[in-house]
């Protein structure tokens, strides 16, 4: 299932142009030296990566906890139920609830680190620049993040986030690059095209979660479950 947190983050970074993409136009680069322009911009990556990494090393372990749990089957139907959900439903209905209130203080703090690091063209900035903003709520994120749970293992969760973030990487550079080579109506047409990938990671994780014994994609019943004993043959 690895290979879905790659293509995920490949079809987000649309939708990264429109959340996080004013970030990287600003990002305090060296203009008329192209060399170091490039390991600046590969520097604000590292520090996404890191962001992501650390989140999905954290909800690895969730995953791993639930894995040793003995229900791994079902928590992969769940997430990929939920992650379905989480596409379909409209942001209109989220936005009502305010999710994001309890931790409003420390979004705030974080958008004002994020503005003074600006300022400075150091590697440090531009890393923590990306740290940052990697912390920052995107929906796109919380999505991976269901999959990083399901990988059920610390490591592996912090490598479906990294390769994720990997996804992001290409289209996100570009930006930097040209401001304005996407326009709006391109924009929307390929925004219309994430729900579909997400929803086919989700149907993805469901198939896994059922056991039917399809190879790679929903292993038998006897590989997903914890057992006392091995089963040798």
């Amino acid at each position: 299932m690895l290979y879905t947190a790659f293509l995920f983050g490949l079809i987000s970074s649309f939708h990264c142009i429109g959340m996080c993409g004013p970030i990287a136009m600003m990002l305090p680069v060296e203009r008329n030296n192209p060399g170091k322009k490039v390991i600046q911009i590969i520097t604000y990556h590292l520090g996404r990566l890191t962001a992501y990494g650390s989140i999905g090393l954290l909800f690895g372990l969730l995953g791993k906890g639930l894995f040793l749990a003995g229900i791994q089957q079902q928590l992969s139907i769940f997430i990929g139920v939920a992650m379905i959900l989480v596409i379909l439903i409209p942001e209109k209905i989220f936005s009502k609830y305010n999710f994001s209130r309890p931790v409003y203080k420390w979004i705030s703090k974080i958008k004002q680190n994020l503005g003074s690091h600006f300022k400075n063209k150091s590697f440090k900035s531009l890393f923590i620049i990306g740290l940052l903003n990697g912390f920052l709520p995107c929906g796109m994120v919380y999505v991976a993040l269901f999959g990083a749970i399901a990988m059920q293992s610390a490591g592996f969760g912090l490598l479906y986030m990294l390769l994720f973030g990997l996804g992001t990487v290409p289209l996100m550079s570009l930006v930097v690059y040209i401001n304005s080579f996407l326009t709006v109506p391109i924009r929307n047409r390929i925004q219309k095209v994430i729900p579909y990938v997400g929803v086919i990671i989700g149907v993805l994780f469901i198939l896994r979660g059922l056991g039917l014994g399809i190879p790679y994609v929903s292993p038998s019943n006897m590989s997903l479950f914890v057992q006392e004993k091995a089963n040798c043959h």
